[in-house]
């Protein structure tokens, strides 16, 4: 990522076709379901909180497409992510793979509920 891009629509349009998509798709559902949060940039990666508080963040990179809930996110749905290869607090959903739309939706609701 450019360290100029200062907003989301930049920071997705700096990806290829394949990568912009599922990032364009995680956006919808983040707007979709958490129609008041902030969108930003953060970390390098775009960013979205709601009462000040980090709701979800989202990245593209070559080979997976990153989601982050923060840890506590991620140890709630710990068994569905399972199948993905993880970090503290993210999860790579590779571009091999279709987005889990339904649980990306299920993550950003508990967290829209943990915020507020």
């Amino acid at each position: 990522m450019n360290k100029e891009t200062k907003t989301v629509d930049d920071y997705i349009a700096s990806f290829s076709e394949e990568v912009r998509e599922r990032l364009q798709r995680i956006r919808q559902l983040i707007k979709d379901n958490a129609p008041q949060a902030k969108e930003s940039v953060a970390y390098g990666i775009a960013a979205y909180k709601i009462n000040k508080k980090p709701l979800v963040y989202f990245g593209g990179f070559n080979n997976h497409t990153s989601f982050h809930a923060t840890p506590v996110g991620h140890e709630q749905f710990r068994d569905k992510l399972s199948v993905y290869k993880q970090g503290k607090g993210s999860v790579q959903f590779p571009h091999t793979q279709p987005l889990p739309v339904e649980l990306i939706v299920e993550i950003i609701k508990f967290r829209v509920a943990e915020n507020t």
